[in-house]
């Protein structure tokens, strides 16, 4: 479920620490090129439908993307009771 089309490298960065995934592995679940990835976090331009994927495959592997609310946008993960819900 997407939630927007916005992430920032940062929130990349967090999420896939937050997972334990490496690029490869971020890559190969939102099946793009681990280059897309590094440039993802780079802060290079995407076009949105590959920032969807990725974002799509970090949410779907449990990341909740946290809009900006006066702290900056930011990552949670999901609890393990939510994930078994889905």
């Amino acid at each position: 479920m997407l939630q927007g089309l916005e992430m920032t490298p940062q929130q990349c960065r967090m999420a896939r620490a937050g997972l334990g995934l490496g690029v490869r592995e971020l890559a190969a679940l939102a099946n793009v090129s681990t280059n897309t990835i590094a440039r993802l976090e780079r802060g290079e331009a995407l076009y949105p439908r590959t920032i969807e994927a990725i974002r799509g495959a970090l949410e779907q592997a449990g990341v909740v993307f946290i809009e900006q609310n006066g702290g900056g946008p930011g990552v949670r993960l999901r609890s393990v009771t939510a994930q078994a819900d889905q």
